[in-house]
């Protein structure tokens, strides 16, 4: 970015001069982020940015991260802020006390990003809203993630996955049809504002690049939990607001039981269908035209089904996914662990190892994203609690 020769031009001794990371560039290199949000949207969010080799300077309340206390099996850190918070720097800074409010302001002097997830009352009080430090630094790109947006009724209301999940309809969903709503565990709508985060602040990046002024970026869990229904949130003039908006095909597609474990299959296609009655042994039902379309399987799910499930009680869930190969779209339903040694990971190498130096080495997330020309720097560990204010 422009800004970095900015930066290297200046004689300064901040901290952000003194970090230095190992490897290649990556797009974002050069790029300065502070980030002073919390949990997971934000600071996932600036995560993905030093994942494109942004250096990201993580600032904390005295307290620290709400994340750092979230339950662990690990006895002296969390392991949910170890996977959220990776390839960042630590900074404790107390925003009340007026020493260390200048630390922050003479941060934001030098920064190119600033992210904070505080409710849009907040930042005034604090003396870190858009307008007082946009004028410090008019190329600041100041992202605000809420839990429901700037404006309206619900502004000062704090956001959380799992309720916006609920308000939302995600809940009612995913449950059964004849059940109650159930909640989608692994925080699904933080995870994708994290990624709408970085996707605008790069956007905002590359304006600026045009312009030469930042700009106010706003994501809210709300704009990302309608975002991830686009496909059902259409309301077509003329039509019934209370119509069907459940995407599941139904029938054969979903979660089998096997001899052992359990499949998903997808088959919507006639090429996929045609190979999975083959497959099983189920050929009489290939070219039946009671079943010829998704939707008429669907309605038919009650004769297809159990056929299905006693053929597929002649192999593991395993060996079924070998059997059907590419032929049928389809995954043993695995645990997570089962990731760290999956092949398929291995070879795209989306897991490494880092050292932290109170947990030792642990693996986790490193490259989300692959570049050809610019990979970027190697990751690091999340930061212990203020590992780096003696450079301040």
């Amino acid at each position: 970015m422009g800004s970095m020769q900015a930066h290297s031009s200046m004689a300064t001794t901040s901290l952000f001069d003194q970090i230095h990371r190992d490897g290649p560039p990556g797009p974002l290199t050069g790029v300065r982020v502070l980030d002073l949000s919390a949990y997971i949207a934000g600071p996932y969010g600036c995560t993905l940015l030093a994942d494109q080799g942004a250096t990201v300077l993580k600032v904390e309340p005295p307290a620290g991260d709400n994340l750092r206390q979230y339950p662990s099996t690990l006895p002296s850190e969390s392991r949910a802020f170890l996977g959220v918070n990776r390839s960042k720097r630590g900074i404790v800074l107390d925003l009340k006390d007026q020493a260390q409010h200048a630390q922050l302001l003479r941060l934001v002097r030098e920064a190119d990003v600033l992210v904070h997830n505080f409710r849009p009352s907040v930042p005034a009080r604090l003396g870190i809203d858009f307008e007082r430090l946009s004028a410090f630094n008019p190329r600041l790109v100041y992202c605000a993630v809420s839990g429901y947006g700037e404006r309206g009724p619900m502004r000062e209301k704090a956001g959380y996955d799992q309720v916006l999940q609920a308000m939302t309809g995600m809940c009612a969903l995913q449950g059964k049809r004849s059940g109650p709503p159930e909640i989608i565990y692994g925080s699904v709508v933080d995870y994708y504002a994290a990624a709408l985060v970085a996707s605008g602040v790069t956007a905002a990046l590359y304006e600026r690049e045009r312009s030469g002024v930042g700009q106010f970026v706003g994501v809210s869990l709300l704009r990302a939990a309608l975002t991830m229904q686009s496909a059902r949130l259409v309301w077509v003039e003329g039509e019934a607001l209370d119509i069907g908006r459940d995407m599941r095909s139904g029938g054969v597609t979903g979660i089998h039981p096997a001899k052992e474990g359990y499949l998903y299959l997808s088959a919507n296609t006639a090429r996929f269908w045609q190979a999975l009655c083959r497959l099983t042994g189920l050929d009489a039902l290939a070219d039946d035209p009671r079943y010829a379309s998704v939707k008429l399987r669907a309605q038919h799910a009650g004769e297809i089904l159990p056929r299905l499930h006693e053929a597929l009680q002649t192999h593991t869930a395993m060996q079924w996914e070998e059997i059907f190969g590419d032929a049928v779209p389809c995954a043993a339903a695995r645990k997570i662990e089962d990731m760290f040694q999956h092949p398929q990971v291995h070879a795209e190498q989306m897991i490494g190892e880092v050292a932290h130096p109170v947990v030792g080495k642990y693996q986790n997330v490193t490259r989300p994203i692959v570049y050809g020309r610019t990979p970027g720097p190697e990751p690091f560990a999340a930061p212990t609690l203020g590992q780096d204010n003696a450079l301040l």
